[in-house]
């Protein structure tokens, strides 16, 4: 598990750096404003389809049978499967492309009801640009299945490098030549160039490994009917996590201009350990899990002890991350962000948006490999169930969080935008718990233990306490912003790496351990 979830992490490592980098471009052409705005709410409606019929989907449905009929020697069986699923994707988004081009002035009043004039018609352009891009995207996610099922994890976790590249490419071309207006319709279009390069770099490995791929529709096959049977209720499960993510865009469109920039700028950051820690361990575990054979309580053994150790694995890191936004925050977004239009204020307003959205990030991370276990045992509904009533309290909670709050507070309309986050990171929690619950009652205690759990969040406040008097009080303020975030952050980093050695935590002892060992070769 460990190699594998290494190189899932290598790969979501330099793409989201490649994405930070992206923003930060983005940020010193457009800041806060009133294009940004357009163009980050733009990108909701096609990441909705992406999310929908892509990696998370196929993730659920398709890989837990790719993967056994592969460990089962049935690679024809394989072969086929893969050819029809792929077939069906490709003219499902292509009718969904096609038809979201037509209909973007009316989705645009469900995502940035509080958009008008300029800024709408700007939107909507940018949407119906977006949307071709989108069906490459989705047929990527396919070329990552077939990658991931055959434990080949780097290319495809890597791809979305060269996505980020078109776009930064484009950003520097053009952004000292056009209005940002002018500007965002044409990043827009290196975003549909990008698309389509993270699409056929995958594609030659997927055929290779897939073998004896080619198009299909033949429905009359009994895996193609268990994917297709997953299919429904994950297709319901991701578009219900969507439909959340677009509650928190549209009630961000009716709060001040700025809004959905900051929240876009915050949950880059945000998505960050999300991806490196939860989505590699979750994406390397689930082929092993859907491969697990022998008697109910065999498996049920073999999934309790694979699922406890991921989530120590993704606490160990995650936990830190928590802690670094809260303490650091502001060192981080400056060196991230603060650049051109992109100034101090911006800076502190999107860390306040950042802390916020830290309420729920270990939930949101050590939720994905819970709903992993479940699409292991072919369970979807499970998920589906408890991601609908998130909805429902993301909802809720952002409406009353967003709106009110912060009246009752006595604090200013800007405050609506992290009280905003802190809502949707508490319905994660929800979700998380009856996850949790429900699993347990499958097979067993599960969780992190209180003993782990105490030593991981105490060094983890001392070391950014420590990086963060360095940071502010020690270090000169006139020094730039990324140095003084590069060196307080490695101070935090030595710090918990070396209180973990010697408080006796396993996943830092480890980390240590092989570090020496490649320095003595």
């Amino acid at each position: 598990m460990k190699n594998h979830a290494i190189l899932v992490g290598i790969g979501i490592f330099l793409s989201r750096i490649a994405g930070l980098v992206r923003e930060r471009v983005f940020a010193h052409y457009f800041g806060n404003s009133a294009a940004g705005d357009a163009f980050k709410a733009a990108l909701k409606i096609p990441n909705f389809l992406q999310n929908l019929f892509g990696e998370g989907v196929l993730s659920a449905s398709f890989i837990p049978v790719y993967a056994q009929l592969l460990a089962k020697k049935h690679d024809e069986e394989a072969a086929k499967v893969a050819s029809v699923i792929g077939s069906l994707l490709f003219v499902v988004t292509s009718l969904l492309v096609l038809s979201g081009v037509l209909a973007t002035p009316m989705l645009i009043d469900l995502i940035a009801p509080g958009f008008e004039g300029e800024k709408r018609q700007l939107t909507i352009q940018i949407v119906q640009i977006l949307f071709p891009g989108t069906g490459f995207l989705v047929m990527s996610a396919w070329c990552l299945g077939i990658l991931n099922s055959h434990k080949k994890f780097f290319l495809s976790y890597v791809a979305p490098v060269i996505w980020n590249l078109s776009i930064i490419a484009t950003l520097v071309l053009w952004g000292s030549k056009q209005t940002q207006f002018d500007l965002a319709i044409t990043v827009s279009w290196g975003l549909v160039a990008g698309s389509f390069l993270q699409f056929i770099v995958q594609v030659p490995s997927a055929l290779r490994l897939g073998k004896k791929i080619r198009p299909s529709l033949q429905l009359k096959n009994s895996s193609v009917s268990t994917v297709m049977r997953n299919f429904v209720p994950v297709v319901g499960s991701r578009g219900v996590v969507q439909v959340s993510a677009y509650i928190d865009s549209m009630l961000a469109s009716l709060l001040p201009t700025g809004a959905v920039s900051a929240l876009a700028y915050a949950q880059t950051l945000y998505l960050l350990p999300v991806s490196l820690f939860g989505m590699s361990v979750s994406a390397a575990e689930l082929p092993s899990m859907s491969q697990a054979t022998g008697s109910d309580e065999e498996i049920r053994t073999y999934l309790k002890g694979r699922l406890n150790r991921g989530l120590q694995q993704i606490a160990f890191f995650v936990i830190p991350s928590v802690v670094a936004f809260l303490l650091l925050g502001d060192l981080i977004v400056g060196a991230v962000f603060q650049t051109g239009q992109f100034d101090a204020q911006n800076t502190q307003t999107v860390w306040m948006v950042l802390i916020g959205a830290t309420v729920g990030l270990l939930a949101s991370t050590l939720g994905r490999l819970y709903s992993s276990t479940f699409y292991s045992l072919k369970d979807t509904r499970t998920p589906l169930k408890f991601a609908i009533l998130r909805v429902i309290c993301t909802t809720g909670l952002g409406v009353g969080f967003a709106f009110y709050l912060p009246k009752l507070l006595g604090l200013g309309p800007e405050w609506g935008t992290p009280a905003l986050t802190a809502a949707s990171g508490t319905a994660g929690w929800i979700e998380f718990y009856l996850l949790r619950k429900s699993l347990n009652k499958r097979v067993g205690t599960t969780g992190l233990p209180l003993k782990f759990q105490v030593k991981v969040w105490s060094i983890a406040f001392v070391g950014a306490s420590v990086a963060a008097v360095v940071g502010r009080f020690v270090l000169p303020t006139g020094w730039h912003v990324i140095v003084r975030a590069a060196i307080s952050v490695s101070v935090y980093g030595l710090l918990y790496f070396g209180m973990g050695y010697f408080f006796q935590v396993e996943q830092a002892q480890g980390f240590i351990q092989k570090v020496l060992r490649r320095l003595k070769r």
